[in-house]
């Protein structure tokens, strides 16, 4: 497809473009934004422009501001390890930007719904994540650079929690606590969208991708975040090996814990992980590959009374794995 003219005159601005047609192949996978990749002299690259509106059926509207946030935690992130993150080529218009293709990296996703679920990169995701919390907690500088309140409550606590929370009466109280108390605390970059969709598998290690959710917030999140996915891919999959991924994902993370009291961010971490399991079955961006009623049934009934009854995470995890074994 022809490119946009705006992204055109950016790429070309930015000395991506040539001399030539700039070109753009659609990329798949993602609810918030276009992606593009666009074959340059210097080689291919991706462009990503996020959407006012996202891919989903119940009405989801973010701020499209959240590509320059993606954009900011990217760069700090690559101040942390040049290899968990790509290069950022161009900030172009309308908060889109440019950064460098990876090939020959294929999506974490992608290899776990093919059945390729390796542990010890699992592991790796942890340390990842951690590594960047830990090199920003209690950071004056990031904590002003990430100002996203708004951004995430948008995309994050209203449509994963206070949806679920407004059509729960039982739930509500608790959720709505969840929400309050995950807006409120201060303490480390959190990267949002900690998914296996959002991580490709490079010969060096994860590289996270698509940070738009990004703000200096509880970087309990991001652990809950991803261990949900795990959980839920296996009651989809009834392959226990998900369960052992979470588990060890979960001890690498605890083991970079520096920055604050391990217990008190794993038993907020678990909260967490319960309310985004039942999000991913009642909220506003369901999980795609569960959809087998009974999956359903299981997980809602699974989270519904690990909400009402919280643990720290590797307990819930430890627990989940008995019950899915």
């Amino acid at each position: 497809m022809t490119a946009p003219a705006d992204i055109v005159e950016g790429l070309r601005a930015a000395g991506l473009g040539g001399e030539g047609d700039i070109v753009l192949e659609p990329l798949t996978g993602g609810v918030s934004c276009d992606v593009w990749k666009v074959e340059t002299p210097s080689g291919p690259i991706v462009v990503k422009r996020p959407l006012p509106q996202l891919r989903v059926a119940a009405e989801w509207l973010a701020p499209v501001e959240r590509g320059t946030s993606e954009v900011r935690w990217l760069k700090r992130a690559r101040g942390v390890d040049p290899h968990i993150v790509p290069e950022v080529l161009a900030e172009l218009p309308g908060h889109a930007f440019a950064m460098r293709f990876l090939p020959g990296c294929p999506v974490w996703k992608d290899e776990l719904m093919a059945g390729r679920v390796d542990a010890g990169f699992a592991a790796q995701v942890g340390q990842g994540i951690a590594a960047v919390h830990a090199a920003t907690a209690f950071n004056d500088a990031d904590r002003a650079d990430f100002p996203n309140d708004d951004m995430f409550r948008a995309l994050r606590v209203d449509p994963f929690l206070l949806h679920v929370a407004r059509q729960d009466s039982e739930l509500a109280p608790a959720l709505t606590a969840l929400a309050d108390d995950l807006s409120s605390r201060k303490i480390a970059l959190v990267h949002g969208d900690v998914s296996p969709k959002n991580i490709l598998v490079s010969a060096d290690g994860p590289v996270f991708l698509d940070a738009e959710c990004a703000v200096y917030g509880d970087p309990a999140f991001d652990l809950a975040f991803c261990t949900t996915h795990l959980l839920l891919k296996a009651v989809w999959s009834g392959d226990v090996r998900f369960n052992e991924a979470a588990a060890v994902l979960v001890s690498a993370y605890r083991a970079g814990i520096d920055w604050e009291d391990a217990a008190d961010l794993l038993i907020r971490a678990g909260k967490l992980t319960a309310a985004l399991l039942l999000a991913r079955v009642e909220g506003k961006s369901p999980a795609p590959y569960l959809t087998d009623p009974e999956h359903k049934r299981v997980v809602r009934d699974q989270a519904r009374t690990l909400i009402l009854a919280p643990s720290p995470i590797d307990a819930l995890v430890a627990n989940w794995k008995r019950t899915f074994a």
